[in-house]
């Protein structure tokens, strides 16, 4: 029997990436989770095939995020495959990678409106729905804690802003048992990272220097921590940032 059996958990952009990876590990452990998506219906069945295809249960939800509505939305479409949920891990988010002096006003107001209004008001309108000793997991990233990316300053703004969520909200659902923490991914192989990986000779290279431990990291083992929060064992661990970079702060 899993560790997550007779859980529900709802994992929101994942169709592909770092969210497929938190499905499917979920999955494994025994949860039946709500693959949400946000344009890319094929990706998502997909996900839920992995999951049952390994022996887990799974349902997909598709809502575009940072648009109004969007929570709401989400939460009408989860609520006719599930009664209550018992871990959310807000990992649907968007990047910009442009200097200051050349963003606009409406990429800035996008990326926030996905990666950091779009959690609050799922999280607003999810705590009726969330279990007494449940959990909720927001995926940060290591941008929100270093400059050696400024690029990527509105995106990591964004980041620090859900951290900030995740410490106030702590105290706000401790004394039901349930637990808030963000955990902070470095570089990692997806499709979102393909160009810095791989749109020249060294950018493999020059990407696995950044982590102390001279790698880039996966899906799965971002996954790994969030399950870990997810489980009993993490049951002691809330309104914490988790550094999972691979030791890229250090």
């Amino acid at each position: 029997m899993g560790v997550l059996t007779g859980k529900t958990a709802l994992v929101t952009g994942a169709s592909r990436g770092i969210g497929r990876g938190v499905a499917e590990r979920l999955g494994r452990d025994g949860a039946r989770v709500a693959v949400h998506y946000g344009r890319s219906e094929a990706a998502a069945k997909e996900t839920v095939a992995a999951i049952e295809a390994a022996g887990g249960s799974a349902f997909a939800i598709g809502v575009e995020l940072g648009v109004p509505g969007d929570a709401e939305a989400l939460w009408e479409e989860f609520d006719r495959h599930a009664d209550g949920l018992d871990i959310l891990v807000n990992n649907a988010g968007i990047g910009t990678t442009r200097p200051i002096t050349e963003i606009s006003e409406e990429e800035y107001d996008k990326v926030f409106a996905v990666n950091v209004k779009a959690p609050f008001f799922i999280l607003r309108d999810g705590m009726g729905r969330l279990r007494d000793g449940g959990r909720v997991i927001n995926i940060s990233s290591g941008l929100a804690r270093t400059a050696v990316m400024p690029d990527n300053m509105a995106y990591a703004m964004t980041k620090a802003a859900l951290d900030v969520l995740s410490r106030d909200l702590s105290k706000v659902l401790g004394a039901r048992g349930i637990t808030v923490n963000s955990v902070a991914p470095g570089i990692i192989d997806t499709d979102n990272t393909a160009e810095l990986l791989h749109g020249s000779a060294d950018g493999w290279e020059r990407a696995a220097a950044f982590s102390a431990l001279g790698g880039v990291g996966t899906p799965a083992e971002v996954a790994d921590v969030v399950a870990f929060l997810a489980s009993d064992g993490g049951r002691w661990v809330t309104g914490s940032w988790v550094d999972a970079t691979g030791g890229s702060l250090t």
